[in-house]
C-alpha cells in the first residue's frame, strides 16, 4: 500500500476497531499527551515518551487530530492519526501542509507538503510512578511530496528518517503542590524545516544530533500550561534555519477530547524571519 494512502486507512481502522477501543482506556487522565505536528504523542512541537491515548498494557487505543497554525507568512495544517498497542508500541501517520501565503506567487507554487509515518517503542518505565520516568525510542520516516522548491534551494534528498530518544516524567505534587511535567528528547535528523524543505543540503548533508524539550504545570487535571523548545539543523546555504519554541495551554475536558492552544515561533523559514503566530489543535482519543 503506498504510504500516501496510509493515513485514511488508519482513520478507518480507528473508527471500526473492536469495542475494546471504544472507550479511551484505563490509564490516568492526560497521560497520553496530545498530538505533535508530526503525528506522535507529545506536545505540539516536541514528542514525548508517552504513547497516544489511554490504552493500558492489555488494551488498544488511538487518536486523531487536526492542527492549524497561521504564521506571519505561512500557514501550517496537519492531519494525523495514531494507534497504541498495549501501551508498548505507537504507530502514527501525518500529512503536513505549509501554505506559501507570501512566497506562493513568486515560486509559482501554493504549498509544500510531506507525509510522515512514525513508530515509537516504550522501552522502560512509567511517566507517573517510575523514579526516572518513562523512556521511549521513536523513528519517523518522512517523504516530501513537493520537492521542486527544496531541490531548487539545495536540498539533497526527497526522503529522510529521524530517530529520537525521549524521556518524560510527571512529578506529583511538585511546584506549589501542582503536578509538573518534564520532557527531554535527543533527535538524529537531516530534515530542513522538519522535512518540508527536504533533507540535507549544500551546507551540510550529514545527520545532526539536536535537542528538544518541554515542561509544564498541571493547574488541575484538566489544564496544563507550559513551553516547548526545539533545535533544528542548519543545512541550506541560501537561508539560515533557526530553532522553534512555543508557549501552550492544553485543556482536557474529558478523556475523549483534548484542545491545545499556543503561541508558536518557528524562527526564520526560507529567508522570511520571525515566523510566529497562534496554534490550535483538536484531538479525539478512542
Amino acid at each position: 500500500m503506498p504510504f500516501t494512502r496510509f493515513l485514511p486507512w488508519l482513520l478507518v481502522a480507528l473508527a471500526s476497531a473492536p469495542p475494546a477501543v471504544a472507550e479511551p482506556g484505563s490509564r490516568l487522565w492526560a497521560t497520553g499527551g496530545v498530538t505533535t505536528i508530526e503525528g506522535a504523542a507529545g506536545g505540539g512541537l516536541v514528542p514525548m515518551a508517552v504513547l497516544t491515548g489511554y490504552a493500558s498494557d492489555r488494551e488498544w487505543g488511538g487518536s486523531v487530530a487536526l492542527s492549524h497554525a497561521p504564521l506571519d507568512d505561512y500557514t501550517v495544517d496537519v492531519v494525523a492519526g495514531a494507534l497504541n498497542w498495549h501501551n508498548r508500541i505507537e504507530i502514527s501517520a501525518a500529512r503536513q501542509t505549509l501554505d506559501l501565503d507570501t512566497l506562493g506567487a513568486a515560486l509559482n507554487q501554493d504549498d509544500l507538503q510531506q507525509d510522515i509515518l512514525g513508530a515509537k517503542l516504550r522501552l522502560t518505565g512509567d511517566v507517573l510512578y517510575s523514579p526516572y520516568g518513562q523512556w521511549s525510542l521513536g523513528v519517523q520516516y518522512k517523504h516530501n511530496r513537493t520537492f521542486t522548491v527544496p531541490d531548487a534551494v539545495g536540498a539533497r534528498d526527497v526522503r529522510g528518517t529521524d530517530v529520537y530518544l525521549a524521556g518524560t516524567k510527571v512529578f506529583l505534587a511538585g511546584l506549589f503542590g501542582r503536578n509538573v511535567l518534564v520532557n527531554g528528547v535527543v533527535r538524529g535528523t537531516k530534515a530542513n524545516q522538519g522535512g518540508l524543505l527536504g533533507f540535507g543540503g549544500d551546507k551540510n548533508d550529514s545527520y545532526d544530533a539536536v535537542l528538544e524539550g518541554s515542561a509544564g504545570v498541571f493547574i488541575d487535571r484538566q489544564w496544563l500550561v507550559g513551553t516547548e523548545y526545539r533545535q533544528k539543523p542548519d543545512n541550506l546555504g541560501f537561508a539560515r534555519e533557526e530553532d522553534g519554541y512555543d508557549l501552550f495551554v492544553a485543556w482536557v475536558p474529558e478523556r475523549h477530547l483534548a484542545v491545545t492552544a499556543a503561541w508558536v515561533n518557528l524562527g526564520s523559514i526560507a529567508g522570511l524571519d520571525d515566523q510566529q503566530g497562534a496554534y490550535l489543535s483538536l484531538q479525539g482519543s478512542f
